[in-house]
């Protein structure tokens, strides 16, 4: 939120997107010890529908594909793990993402449309199995970005 002039703007929520390499479950548990808390979710690739040409070994299954847990009134540290060869391949040190949660479905099309020109497109705007519009990019300067939209959160 930004003051201006007797006039209060809302911003999007952001928030850090953590990726690991299979210990994203134990970093997390170490993450809720330090700031406390509960997750509000955490599921595992198990969890997914199943997709044309993904096929799980045991050890993906068990790996996180989604976490969260609040650490503040306005933040939510968020988390997975790497998927498997489907998935795009996570590098230490590359393995962060700013997600971002749009007030409208309308700010996600515009944040992503604008965030993607010159970048590469990783996964397009798409409603998801789990309720959201979400899409990911990698902007021209090799930032990693998460945009989604959920009408049942939305303010």
């Amino acid at each position: 939120m930004i003051a201006n002039q007797n006039q209060i703007v809302i911003m999007p929520a952001i928030n850090p997107y953590l990726t690991f390499l299979g210990n994203c479950e134990e970093a997390f548990t170490f993450y809720k010890s330090v700031f406390g808390g509960e997750f509000t979710y955490m599921g595992k690739f198990a969890d997914m529908p199943p997709q044309e040409g993904v096929t799980l070994s045991e050890e993906e299954k068990n790996k996180i594909m989604h976490v969260s847990l609040p650490i503040g009134l306005e933040t939510i540290l968020m988390g997975s793990d790497t998927g498997g060869d489907w998935a795009p391949a996570t590098v230490v040190g590359n393995n962060i993402s700013i997600s971002i949660t749009a007030d409208t479905k309308e700010d996600a099309d515009r944040y992503f449309s604008e965030l993607s020109k010159d970048g590469k497109v990783t996964m397009p705007m798409e409603d998801t199995f789990w309720g959201d519009y979400f899409g990911m990019l990698t902007d021209k300067f090799d930032i990693n970005w998460m945009i989604s939209f959920n009408e049942t959160y939305s303010k």
